[in-house]
């Protein structure tokens, strides 16, 4: 069954009603017939109340058109609820008339005023199924929603089912394949028939209350009676600095708190809250901003209540950002090192949800504006800034190559003066690459250098007397000892240096010949 707003009263016996009539369905002894006949009645005093009620209702509508002036949208507003009342009217007879003819079919009422044909399944039956008359029913039922919608504007739904868009029966198997005839009069006597019809009475008549609810409501409704008062206080800006002046504009704002108003920004929807609050969010964009790297925009603002618009161009003013960068070396970048940056924008504050994009090289993203920077090979490299995927701006850097490292020779842990050289030779010598100092400073991670291969060589003019291999940083030349003499030299040849980079990948670096050959003179 279907219907409105129903009171626990009214549920009880809708309840009841739909319990008696599984019962019937299961062959329950007939003295559920009796129970019928109770529900019967009660409904009939039910429908009888509910009509007494809905009367009033429209008595009550107009009364209060009447009190305030008797206004075209109000009348309009009577009119349909007495075209509501007068459709429920004929169909509550129809229903009536039926129940009328059903009882005269089985025999009408004994002296006692009982029913004779309580128990008659027959003629029933015949008139609700044979006769089509149960189908002639659900239509007419069906058009009573329909005209109630139409003549309200509200949306209601069908009132009477077949067995398969039944709420409750649907899920029967034995129920389901039915129409709405033999759903509710097939196999039924005469005192179920009737209460069948009466419950159909009571949702018509509960429709009917809805409706002269809904249309209750419209009465007046472009009245906008403001009961909400609200202090407001517009600052120029939240955000003051220490010593400077806090402006605002203070107001007192009044809503409706009957009305949900419709909000629109640009000509598009704007959520509501329950308070009456419109939430505009957007990306404020600039493109052609003045010698102030400022743009005055606008927006169309539009709130509806009723049947009255209110619009107003707001205006509102588009900062140009502006990129800060935090770097140990910002004019320029090392070429395949990680050069770590830091890039804010202040205008966005906490907005600022950064993401990068590099053109000519690399990028690692850190936390809040950390940025690593790797650039190719190139001359330039450009890096595009992004907040919540909005682009903001870029920067471009130009790209320096990485500055050669210097190669140093000790011996007992002394550096090596190559020019006075030594009295006799060294028993060991270490090779180390040391990194440009400034550079060193501002990348300390990709100056990580190591001579990997070079070999060290006794000479005596143009001959080789001996040579040695070395794959390491430290060479041990005891053995030259005894072959050298004055006037010979220790060479030095470095095949190969290698630089740790940030990420602790390694690559070999080409060192100038003039740098990759060294000489110590033994005096």
């Amino acid at each position: 069954m279907a219907g409105g707003k129903e009171t626990p009263r009214q549920k009880m016996i809708g309840l009841m009603y739909l319990v008696l009539t599984a019962m019937l369905a299961l062959n329950v002894d007939s003295a559920v017939l009796d129970k019928f006949l109770f529900i019967n009645n009660i409904l009939e005093t039910q429908a009888q109340e509910n009509a007494e009620v809905n009367s009033g209702k429209v008595k009550s509508i107009a009364m209060t058109v009447e009190e305030k002036g008797n206004r075209e949208g109000d009348v309009q507003v009577l009119d349909r609820a007495k075209q509501v009342r007068s459709q429920t009217t004929e169909m509550v007879n129809y229903l009536r008339n039926t129940k009328e003819e059903i009882i005269k079919l089985t025999g009408g009422y004994d002296e006692d005023k009982n029913l004779k044909g309580a128990k008659d399944m027959d003629h029933v039956a015949d008139l609700m199924i044979r006769q089509k008359k149960g189908m002639e029913m659900k239509d007419k039922l069906n058009e009573y929603a329909q005209n109630l919608s139409q003549i309200t504007g509200n949306n209601y739904p069908p009132i009477a089912f077949d067995g398969k868009n039944h709420p409750y029966f649907s899920t029967q198997p034995s129920q389901r394949s039915k129409n709405f005839a033999e759903l509710n009069f097939e196999s039924t006597p005469t005192a179920a028939g009737l209460a069948t019809i009466t419950q159909f009475q009571n949702e018509v008549l509960n429709y009917e209350a809805e409706a002269l609810e809904f249309l209750k409501g419209q009465v007046g409704a472009k009245d906008i009676a403001f009961d909400v008062i609200v202090p407001m206080v517009l600052p120029e800006s939240k955000v003051v600095a220490s010593g400077a002046k806090y402006k605002a504009k203070m107001f007192i704002s009044a809503s409706a708190s009957g009305n949900t108003p419709t909000m629109k920004f640009n000509g598009n929807s704007v959520s509501v809250d329950e308070e009456g609050y419109g939430n505009i969010e957007f990306v404020a964009k600039g493109d052609k901003y003045d010698k102030d790297g400022q743009q005055v925009k606008k927006f169309l603002a539009e709130i509806s209540l009723n049947d009255t618009t209110f619009r107003q161009e707001i205006e509102y003013v588009v900062a140009k950002p502006v990129i800060q960068i935090q770097s140990a070396s910002v004019q320029a970048l090392y070429a395949n090192c990680g050069n770590k940056l830091n890039v804010q924008v202040p205008a966005l504050g906490s907005a600022y949800n950064p993401s990068f994009r590099v053109k000519g090289g690399q990028s690692y993203s850190g936390k809040g504006g950390q940025v690593t920077i790797v650039p190719d090979r190139t001359k330039e490299v450009v890096l595009n800034v992004y907040s919540d995927g909005n682009f903001i701006g870029t920067q471009s850097f130009n790209v320096r190559g990485i500055p050669k490292p210097d190669i140093v020779m000790t011996s007992g842990g002394r550096e090596v003066d190559e020019k006075r050289g030594m009295s006799k030779p060294p028993r060991e010598i270490t090779l180390v690459a040391e990194p440009d100092e400034s550079f060193k400073q501002f990348l300390p991670e990709d100056a990580r250098y190591r001579v990997t291969k070079w070999e060290v060589i006794l000479a005596r003019g143009t001959r080789a007397l001996e040579t040695q291999r070395v794959t390491g940083p430290r060479a041990n030349i005891t053995s030259f000892a005894a072959k050298a003499r004055q006037g010979d030299r220790i060479v030095i040849e470095v095949k190969e240096v290698q630089r740790m980079n940030f990420r602790d990948q390694t690559e070999t670096v080409s060192i100038p010949m003039g740098a990759r050959i060294k000489q110590i003179p033994i005096n």
